[in-house]
C-alpha cells in the first residue's frame, strides 16, 4: 500500500498488484486528485483517498518511455526517423489520383 507514498508530479511509479507503470502528469489539492498517465497513454484520475490506498511505488522511467508519444523532432528518442515534409504525404495519393479531362 502506498499510504506513505505522495504523488509527485513528472514521477514514474509501478502497480505491485498489476505489474504496470504509470507516471504521475498532475496533482489538484484543491479538488484532491491525481491525474496519471500509463505507459500506453490512457489517462486515469484518482481520488487523493483513493490513490493511498493503491499497491505502488515508485520506480524508474521505461527504456522506452515515450510510450504513447509522437515523435517530433530528428533523433528526439534514439530513434533515426524525421520528420517529413507535408509534399512527402501529397506524392503517393497524386500517383493514384484519377486524370481529368476536360470535355469542350
Amino acid at each position: 500500500m502506498s499510504k506513505d507514498i505522495d504523488p509527485i508530479v513528472d514521477s514514474w511509479y509501478c502497480h505491485l498488484d498489476k505489474g504496470q507503470q504509470f507516471f504521475v502528469a498532475a496533482v489538484d489539492e484543491h479538488a484532491h486528485t491525481v491525474e496519471t498517465q500509463n505507459f500506453d497513454g490512457t489517462l486515469e484520475e484518482y481520488d487523493l483517498d483513493i490513490w493511498y490506498q493503491l499497491d505502488v511505488e515508485p520506480c524508474e522511467a521505461p527504456e522506452s518511455w515515450s510510450g504513447a508519444d509522437d515523435v517530433g523532432n530528428v533523433d528526439d528518442y534514439g530513434t533515426e526517423v524525421t520528420d517529413t515534409d507535408p509534399k512527402d504525404w501529397d506524392e503517393p495519393a497524386e500517383q493514384f489520383a484519377p486524370k481529368y479531362t476536360r470535355f469542350k
